[in-house]
């Protein structure tokens, strides 16, 4: 049975319309599928060589959907889950790299996602690296740490260790709009975080002693999962700021300035496997070809139509977050 999103038809609207400009599309429909194909994308060595799988930590972390134009993007904690479980299950796959590229995310979607890999270690004795790209702070970085090792590229951007909640007041500009809101709330403080009215100082300590929870936590598994880092330098490392790869190497937040494919052969040293394959766990009819094939890249900029809508990270609903928001 092939199932077809509702939201394609404002894409066929679209495309009859740019149609009469000289813009064509070709739309093939296909079966959506909540399996995932595994996809070699470095051989090995031997007739049935054993595995090392790649899992990615990519974008926005949050234990959601997020809707884009054209349909509903996968829940990433969703997708994290299923590929954990498919390289524990398979007892060839000897080891996993975690391809890291994201600005972190939620806190307890990070936290989850921590805990899986934590989990999958305890369950399954298989060792993992975490390979951190373009990014990897906050959230990410949080995950990161449950890895036996870190390795990122000279020019990464890693750390941004903290915790945020943002809101907003907006008790003046409704005053000059004549605009008064009005709640009846159970409690003094169900309406806390409130955009329509000052926070009390009951309130605000309220929201502090979780942001300091948070961020205890957060610092407690950054030292707990990283034995290199200097923690002399402990205050300076965790106030949020973020350093180079080559950098957060120096600071024991990394254990070695690389590349994926040298956070791959590391993984084939801890797995003492130096002739496994490397495969990635895709969803049918995703785009194949390298180890780097699935990392998104940054949208163009150029003198083009398009239709763009804004991030999750640039319209996050409140709550608290581990999440690098410059």
């Amino acid at each position: 049975m092939r199932i077809f999103n509702p939201l394609v038809l404002l894409f066929l609207s679209a495309a009859l319309f740019l149609g009469g400009c000289g813009t064509s599309f070709v739309i093939t429909p296909v079966e959506t599928s909540n399996k995932l194909d595994e996809t070699t994308v470095m051989d090995g060595k031997g007739l049935f060589p054993d595995k090392i799988a790649i899992i990615e930590v990519e974008g926005m972390l949050s234990d959601g959907k997020s809707t884009p134009l054209l349909g509903s993007s996968e829940n990433p904690v969703s997708l994290f889950t299923q590929e954990l479980k498919a390289a524990a299950d398979d007892s060839s796959v000897k080891a996993v790299v975690l391809r890291v590229n994201s600005p972190g995310g939620t806190v307890s979607a990070s936290d989850l996602m921590y805990q899986l890999v934590e989990r999958f270690k305890e369950k399954t004795h298989k060792p993992v690296v975490a390979s951190i790209l373009d990014l990897g702070a906050s959230g990410a970085y949080y995950v990161s740490c449950a890895a036996d090792k870190i390795v990122a590229q000279p020019t990464s951007l890693v750390g941004s260790i903290g915790v945020i909640f943002e809101t907003f007041n907006l008790e003046g500009t409704m005053q000059k709009l004549g605009v008064k809101p009005e709640n009846y709330k159970s409690a003094a403080h169900k309406d806390i975080g409130s955009w329509f009215r000052e926070p009390t100082d009951d309130e605000k300590e309220i929201m502090q002693s979780l942001v300091n929870e948070y961020y205890a936590r957060f610092k407690s598994v950054v030292t707990s999962g990283r034995p290199t880092l200097d923690t002399s330098k402990l205050t300076m490392i965790t106030d949020g700021r973020v350093f180079s790869g080559e950098m957060g190497k120096q600071l024991g937040l990394v254990d070695q300035v690389g590349l994926l494919e040298d956070a791959i052969e590391t993984a084939k040293q801890l797995c003492k496997n130096p002739d496994a394959k490397v495969v990635e766990y895709k969803r049918p009819y995703s785009y194949g070809g390298s180890i780097y094939a699935l990392n998104s890249a940054p949208t163009p900029k150029s003198d083009v139509l398009q239709l763009q809508l804004p991030d999750a990270a640039a319209v996050m609903p409140t709550g608290f977050y581990y999440i690098w928001k410059p």
